[in-house]
This record gives C-alpha cells, sequence and structure tokens, in this order.
C-alpha cells in the first residue's frame, strides 16, 4: 500500500482512539484494543492475521511484564498497610532537616517508593508534606508541591519498578535490569535538577502564597481519606453531577493514613525486602553489560525472582507488623487497584504487534534516520501531543513507544531509549485532565492557579530535563 496511505490510517485511528476516550469516555483499554483492531484491518493485514497478532503481542508483553507488575503491586500494598511511607517521611525530615528535604523526599519517591499507587501515595503522606512546607518559608506548599508532582510523575513512567516503567520495557523489549539503570541514570539528575530550578524559580516570585495556595487546607478532606467536598478553595455542589476531573475517595484503609501498629518495625526492616531486591536486578544487569556469568546471581538477580523474593519477604514482615488479616485485605485492594494496569500493558502490546506486521515501520525509518536523534525526538512528541490530548501517563507512554519500537532494532536505535523518551514525552503538560493533578491541588493546599505551576509548569520542565537526560545517553550507550 502506499506510505501516504498507511500514515494517513494510523494517524486517523489514533486521533479517533483519543476522541473516543477524551470525549465519549470510553475505557481506554477498549478503545485501544478497537485502534488496534482498526489498524490491522485497514492496512491490510486481514482479520485472522489481525486476531493472532494482536493475542500474540498481547501475550508476549504479558509474559514479560505482567508477574512484574503483579510483585509490585503486592509489595505496594504491603508497605502502605505498614504505615512505611508515613515513618519514611518523618525519618526523611529528621536526617536531612530542612534543606535537604526536597530533594531526599523527592528521590525517595521517585527511585524506589513507585509500586505504591500515585492517588495512595499523595493521600498517605499529605498530611505530612504540609507540615513540611510551613517549614520551608513563602514559598513552602509550591516547592513540596513541585516535589511530589515531579517525583511522583517521573518515578512511575520512567523507573522500575513503577508499573509504568515495567509496562514501557515490556512493550519495547527491553530487560528490565537495563530499564532499571537506564532509568536511574535519567530520573537523578532529573528529579533533582527540576526541583533545584522550580524552588529557586519559586522563591524569586513565581509562587504568591496569597493566589495560588489556599489560607487553609481544604477544610473537607480529612486526613482518614474522606470525600473530597471542594476544588480550588470553592465549595462543590453535592447535588450537580460531579465533573470529570474530580476525585472521590472513599475512606479506605489503602487511602487512610496507615494506623500505628503496636508492634512497629525498625524502618529499615520494612523497606529492606524491595531495597535488596532492586540491588539484585542491577548487579545481575551490570553483570550482564560486562559479560560475566555468576549462575546464583543470574537467578536471584532475574527480575521475576527477585521481586517474588521481595513479596514474600515483605509479606512475613507485615505480618507480624500488622497481623495476617490485615495483610490479606491489603493485597486484595492492591489487585483490585492494579487490574486496569495489566490489560492495559497487554493492549499496548497488541497495537506495537500490528504496527510492526505493517508497512509503518519502513515508512518511519526511511524518513527518521537523517539524524540519531529524530526518532527521539519524535517519540517524545508523540507522548506528549497523546498525554495533553489523553490525560494518561502510561497510555501515551505505551502508545508511543508501541509506534516506533518496530523499527527501533532495524535503524541500530536502542529500545533503551525509545523507552526513555516515551516516558519523558508522556510527562509533558500534566494538566486538569489528569486525576493526580486534583489530588495534589487539593491535598496540598494550592489553588488551581498554585498546581499549574507545580503540577502542570513542573512536569513539563522535568519532560525536557529527562529528554535532555535521554540524549545525553544515547551518546554514552552510542
Amino acid at each position: 500500500m502506499p506510505g501516504w496511505y498507511t500514515l494517513t490510517v494510523v494517524a486517523a485511528v489514533i486521533l479517533a482512539v483519543v476522541v473516543a476516550i477524551v470525549r465519549l469516555r470510553i475505557n481506554p483499554v477498549i478503545a485501544l484494543a478497537v485502534g488496534a483492531a482498526a489498524i490491522g484491518i485497514l492496512t491490510g493485514l486481514g482479520p485472522l492475521d489481525t486476531v493472532s497478532t494482536m493475542t500474540q503481542g498481547f501475550g508476549e508483553v504479558m509474559m514479560d511484564a505482567g508477574l512484574l507488575i503483579a510483585w509490585g503491586v503486592l509489595i505496594g500494598a504491603m508497605l502502605n498497610e505498614m504505615g512505611a511511607v508515613t515513618r519514611l517521611v518523618e525519618a526523611l525530615m529528621r536526617v536531612f532537616g530542612r534543606r535537604g528535604i526536597p530533594f531526599a523526599l523527592g528521590l525517595s519517591l521517585a527511585t524506589y517508593l513507585q509500586t505504591i499507587f500515585v492517588d495512595v501515595m499523595i493521600v498517605i503522606a499529605a498530611p505530612l508534606a504540609r507540615r513540611i512546607a510551613a517549614r520551608l518559608g513563602p514559598a513552602g506548599t509550591g516547592i513540596i508541591g513541585v516535589t511530589f508532582a515531579v517525583s511522583l510523575e517521573v518515578g512511575i513512567v520512567m523507573m522500575v519498578p513503577g508499573f509504568a516503567a515495567v509496562a514501557l520495557a515490556g512493550v519495547v523489549g527491553v530487560p528490565l535490569g537495563e530499564m532499571l539503570l537506564g532509568g536511574f541514570s535519567v530520573v537523578v539528575p532529573t528529579v533533582a535538577l527540576s526541583i533545584l530550578l522550580m524552588s529557586m524559580f519559586f522563591r524569586l516570585g513565581f509562587w504568591n502564597p496569597e493566589r495560588d495556595q489556599q489560607t487553609a487546607t481544604t477544610e473537607d478532606v480529612r486526613e482518614g481519606g474522606a470525600v473530597l467536598t471542594s476544588v480550588g478553595g470553592l465549595p462543590r455542589d453535592t447535588d450537580a453531577p460531579a465533573p470529570a476531573p474530580l476525585v472521590t475517595l472513599a475512606p479506605t484503609a489503602s487511602t487512610a493514613l496507615a494506623p500505628s501498629t503496636t508492634r512497629e518495625r525498625p524502618l529499615l526492616l520494612l523497606f529492606a525486602p524491595l531495597l535488596v531486591a532492586l540491588l539484585l536486578i542491577a548487579a545481575q544487569a551490570v553483570l550482564a553489560v560486562l559479560k560475566i556469568e555468576i549462575a546464583p546471581l543470574q537467578f536471584l538477580g532475574s527480575p521475576v525472582i527477585a521481586l517474588l523474593l521481595a513479596v514474600i519477604l515483605t509479606g512475613a514482615v507485615a505480618r507480624a507488623a500488622v497481623g495476617r488479616e490485615r495483610v490479606e485485605k491489603a493485597v486484595v485492594k492492591g489487585f483490585h487497584d492494579g487490574g486496569q494496569i495489566f490489560v492495559l500493558t497487554g493492549v499496548g502490546g497488541s497495537l506495537a504487534a500490528v504496527i510492526a506486521q505493517g508497512d509503518l515501520g519502513e515508512i518511519l525509518q526511511g524518513s527518521l534516520q537523517a539524524t540519531p536523534f529524530a526518532p527521539l525526538l519524535v517519540v517524545w512528541a508523540m507522548a506528549a501531543v497523546l498525554h495533553v490530548a489523553v490525560g494518561s501517563v502510561t497510555l501515551s507512554a505505551i502508545t508511543a513507544a508501541g509506534i516506533i519500537a518496530p523499527i527501533a532494532s532495524t535503524m541500530g536505535l536502542n529500545p533503551l531509549l525509545v523507552a526513555l523518551a516515551a516516558g519523558a514525552g508522556a510527562l509533558f503538560c500534566v494538566h486538569v485532565t489528569s486525576n493526580t493533578f486534583w489530588l495534589l491541588q487539593s491535598f496540598l493546599g494550592q489553588t488551581v492557579r498554585g498546581a499549574l505551576k507545580t503540577v502542570t509548569v513542573g512536569v513539563s520542565l522535568a519532560s525536557v530535563i529527562a529528554l535532555g537526560m535521554t540524549l545525553v545517553l544515547s551518546f554514552v550507550l552510542g
């Protein structure tokens, strides 16, 4: 088929998917699956081959990422139930003090706390965050707001074991150890630079406490995780239908501050299983690059085994700390929250597989091979545009990576760079269509104007910095 026809079909289908999600409120999983099928049929793949390709793509991605997402969900649910995050924030404040706490907290959230869902993380840490903000001066609320926004969003999509990072690795076929090391090398400078620059801007006058933060925190949000009844400091009409961005949080154990236990365990013990698992994965990835084979470490450093061990050991610690019944309830709730992530990841694989079977790869390869940076810039731009339209970091990153991934190897482009560029682009312009935007606005005591500065501007800055770090990494990887 003519190249223009294939490009037109793919562009039209992606646009239709965006419209279906944003305007018609169709579930992203359904819309993306229908889009993958439409591309297959309209580009001449045929009905039977389209179905088999979608199924195969779904299975291949879930084979790589399914168990890892499951293990991450379980670890996060149990850490949350033990109140580990609340205690960690308190400990970081004691150790690093007023000046260092934004960086210590931001790097913690971005590098090893992504197993806990973003929404839950915001709710359980918000009361402590507001107390920290009061000690950082007039711009404290803005500094803490941008710390949470940047670190949570960057960590989820670019740093293993964040579920979006795991999903991206599966879609583009990157070994998880490589994704862990590559993501770490991009995430750390991105988070640190973003917090540093935005803090400077806020202290120089970009943050106006009178207009950018509420005089008091949202009164109707109780620290126990109750229903949000106001947005931007304005009361909601409880009889009127809630607009899409508003969030209702039921007072469940996983959205409330974890109650203190009578058998409190050392903080390091709570996180030790997860930290050891990440070290095992990283060590095996380094040895693989150096072409050194150590059989026991090849087994223990396999992401599936390392995170499985972390699940088992975290479960043992949790049962000793809070009891078997609470652990079981937390695990059930975690699986419930993570269900759509499993399916969305698999459907992203279906889309990538259908595109790989067509001639879109050859068309893109011919137009992008003029410079090694062009494919990375294109995948970043694709993810950015999709995110502005859809409001989903995970969906936009997976879709953009799935379009470019089929041609990465033929162009000599490292799939790791594709994954990181897609993740960076998906961070651009987090705005009012995002659930996270409204949670950060309400729980951290910001006005809508303030949230636009901390979330939209702050995370967009991080998106550009992450792209720059990815381009620098491309030099290192050759």
